[in-house]
């Protein structure tokens, strides 16, 4: 695990060993990507990005990793109501407060990551940040670019199994 890795793990050790946070690992996200390893994605290369910046890394890897943490599965239409697209943001924001405690950096970050098409506008450069490293990540997933379950193995967080 090099540098990074072990800050990034430092900085979001008590969400990673979370079971909410583990347990996005039941569902997946873009294709066969799973909702873990797509908000693993976002939160590290945002954590790089901020640090780059000299932006609060804390806050974008935090807000990275739980912008969708939603905790149901997106194609079952009786578990959320209306577009998951526009209400996600809103139901992983409630989780992540249940959770732990958020900044109103973090808040935002979570509640605004689909803008344009929903949600809040990013009222800081990290929410802007999360926004659009969710974007491209998305993108690599769902063209098949990169799999991020590669990091999440180097990264050595474990899904948590579905129960049966």
């Amino acid at each position: 695990m090099n540098r990074f890795m072990r800050e990034f793990v430092e900085t979001t050790g008590e969400l990673l060993g979370s079971d909410q946070v583990r347990m996005m690992g039941r569902w997946k996200h873009h294709g066969p990507i799973t909702t873990l390893d797509h908000s693993l994605f976002v939160a590290y290369l945002s954590f790089r990005a901020a640090r780059a910046l000299g932006l609060d890394e804390t806050a974008a890897a935090r807000g990275g990793l739980l912008h969708d943490l939603y905790l149901y599965d997106s194609k079952d239409k009786s578990a959320h109501p209306g577009w998951q697209c526009f209400d996600h943001p809103r139901a992983a924001a409630r989780n992540a407060e249940a959770l732990t405690r958020l900044s109103s950096k973090e808040r935002n970050i979570i509640l605004s990551h689909m803008w344009p098409l929903g949600g809040q506008l990013p009222r800081s450069p990290e929410a802007l940040l999360v926004d659009l490293v969710d974007t491209f990540c998305a993108g690599l997933e769902v063209f098949r670019i990169y799999h991020p379950s590669r990091l999440r193995e180097k990264l050595g967080v474990r899904p948590l199994i579905p129960a049966g």
